[in-house]
Order: C-alpha cells, then structure tokens, then sequence
C-alpha cells in the first residue's frame, strides 16, 4: 500500500503563497471537508474536518493563479507528519497533506 489521500472540499482562507530561491514556489492552504450522516434516532449530524495543505512547483503555481477561498478543489497527495517545539519549549505535532496534484471543481 502507499502513503495516498484524496479529498473534496473547500477552502478555508486565502492561499499563502511563498517565493523561495531559485524561483520555487509553495502554497499553504487550509481545506475543509463535510461529512453528514444520520444517528440511529434519527438525528442529523454534520461535521466538518479541517486539513492543512501544502503544494510545491506547479501545483503551488495553479493554487496562485485559481485557488480562492471558498473554492471547492479536489487534491491528491500524501500524508506527512512533523513536530516542533513552540515558544513555551512544548512539543507539538503537526499532520499535513502536501499535494501533487488538483482538480478545480465547481464555477
């Protein structure tokens, strides 16, 4: 098996979008995914996850170009996890997507 995700959803906020060295760049997008189902009693429950996504070169280029908030994408990628210690010296941990490839969907 391999390390891959697929998601719809929608983003959460406008693209943060970086310039790095070499003329490489990388995207930081937020991403939320809906989930709607029916308790025994028959109560409805929706949810809602939030992803954090990343993209680099020409995935990074077409969110820059296209990618707004609000818009409904599809991405495919891989998870990735890392951690960090915050300015209280905490160990935190960190779960991401990084993408390589995505479907515009919707207007």
């Amino acid at each position: 098996m391999k390390n891959t995700v697929q998601l719809i959803g929608h983003v959460g906020q406008e693209p943060e979008i970086k310039n790095l060295d070499g003329g490489k760049k990388v995207a930081n997008i937020t991403m939320a995914t809906n989930e709607v189902y029916y308790k025994e009693n028959g109560d409805k429950v929706e949810k809602t996850e939030w992803h954090k996504v990343k993209a680099w070169g020409k995935v990074a280029e077409i969110i820059e170009k296209y990618v707004t908030k609000g818009k409904e994408i599809c991405i495919e990628g891989k998870l990735t996890y890392s951690d960090y210690l915050d300015k209280n010296g905490e160990k935190r941990y960190v779960t991401e997507i990084v993408a390589n490839d995505i479907l515009l969907l919707g207007k």
